[in-house]
């Protein structure tokens, strides 16, 4: 898909816009947890100086603020004091890790690792140390921007998925316009050509001369046909897939080089199955095109059928040069190819007729390099 430039322009100002705004976000949530913090310990440091003025006061004294600053602090912020004496006391932490002095001086070491000691002086000496951890709502605030960029890279995802589905869609109602148009071109020189067939029927010409004319006219008139239905759904009748696969592989089979070698293995009964005979026969001969391409015109093709109570199973296999394991899944996407002039278009429109037109599945059922390769299709039966 080719973008005008005020597309690309639009792109990108969507891009940018986006950058802008994630990083707004972040750079405020930033500045808030920073401000939540500093909240934090100037709460602490009220509270140890509030401990240091409170031990002080005389037995009888009013405690009034002092009081008030002590009992109220309920940020759930968990601290550790250590006076002057080595005694710990702490709040906001489990009853057992309370009074458990090793879990304590365990602790300690942690809160050093995550905000500075507060330590109050007496008469020009450390009076109380205090050791504080983070609340639980700076700790979910410290992993907002992880969530943050992760609901952003999610949301990328999901525009990136959207854009190489309308990419893919775009790409698909342009093969189709391809192949209407082709049909529409390769019409009008037909329609001369039988004409003229008609007219050397009367002169005095060798008949079987005219008569392979006509078979060739008759075969450009089946392309321009399935080229007309690419877009557009075809019409599906229950016929008998052996037949219509015998007669496929016979036809590509007697215009194959004497180098190719055909093994046929299809069942004697007849198997129904809701097909558009022409769209089928176009895919077994795209394969078993595609086959002799990779044997480069010597080799063995081996076309087999089989089939279960509800299921119809069609391979096409060649000793050609295999798909890498890495290309598998990119042999079906359009305009992908291995060959210097290839479009990359024949196994995408067979897989589209194979799924979209007859819900079934095509696959890369199994491939060696300088092996070989076999396509599978599954049909269900009528």
């Amino acid at each position: 898909m080719n973008f005008t430039p005020n597309r690309n322009v639009i792109r990108w100002m969507v891009i940018v816009f986006s950058v802008v705004v994630t990083s707004f976000i972040l750079w405020n949530t930033y500045i808030f947890f920073q401000k939540l913090k500093e909240s934090e310990r100037k709460n602490i440091q009220e509270y140890a100086v509030a401990i240091k003025d409170l031990a002080n006061q005389p037995i009888d004294a009013d405690l009034g603020e002092l009081g008030i600053i002590v009992s109220g602090n309920t940020t759930g912020v968990p601290l550790i004091q250590e006076n002057y004496k080595g005694e710990l006391s702490a709040r906001n932490l489990p009853e057992k890790t309370l009074n458990d002095s090793l879990k304590l001086r365990e602790l300690i070491e942690d809160y050093k690792q995550v905000n500075e000691p507060i330590v109050t002086m007496f008469n020009g000496k450390p009076f109380t140390t205090t050791y504080y951890g983070n609340s639980e709502v700076v700790k979910k605030i410290k992993y907002y921007p992880l969530a943050l960029l992760l609901i952003m890279f999610l949301f990328g995802a999901v525009i990136l998925f959207f854009y190489r589905s309308t990419k893919a869609a775009e790409q698909n109602k342009l093969w189709a316009g391809m192949a209407k148009e082709s049909a529409h071109q390769i019409g009008t020189p037909l329609s001369s050509l039988v004409g003229w067939t008609a007219i050397l029927r009367e002169s005095d010409i060798d008949p079987t001369y005219v008569d392979e004319m006509d078979k060739d006219i008759s075969r450009l008139q089946m392309i321009t046909d399935r080229f007309s239905k690419i877009g557009s759904v075809p019409k599906l009748s229950a016929v008998d897939i052996v037949q219509e696969t015998r007669d496929a592989t016979q036809y590509i089979m007697s215009r194959s080089s004497k180098l190719i070698k055909f093994e046929i293995n299809l069942p004697e009964e007849n198997i129904i199955v809701d097909l558009n005979s022409q769209l089928y026969a176009w895919v077994i001969e795209n394969l078993i095109k595609n086959g002799i391409d990779a044997m480069k015109g010597k080799g063995s093709i081996k076309v087999a059928l089989t089939s279960n109570e509800s299921k119809v199973f069609i391979t096409v296999s060649d000793t050609g040069k295999g798909i890498p394991k890495r290309l598998r899944k990119q042999v079906f996407t359009p305009g992908f190819t291995t060959k210097k002039r290839g479009w990359g278009l024949g196994l995408s429109l067979a897989q589209r007729i194979i799924s979209d037109y007859h819900n079934g599945k095509m696959r890369v059922r199994d491939s060696k390099i300088n092996h070989g390769t076999t396509f599978e299709i599954m049909l269900r039966k009528a």
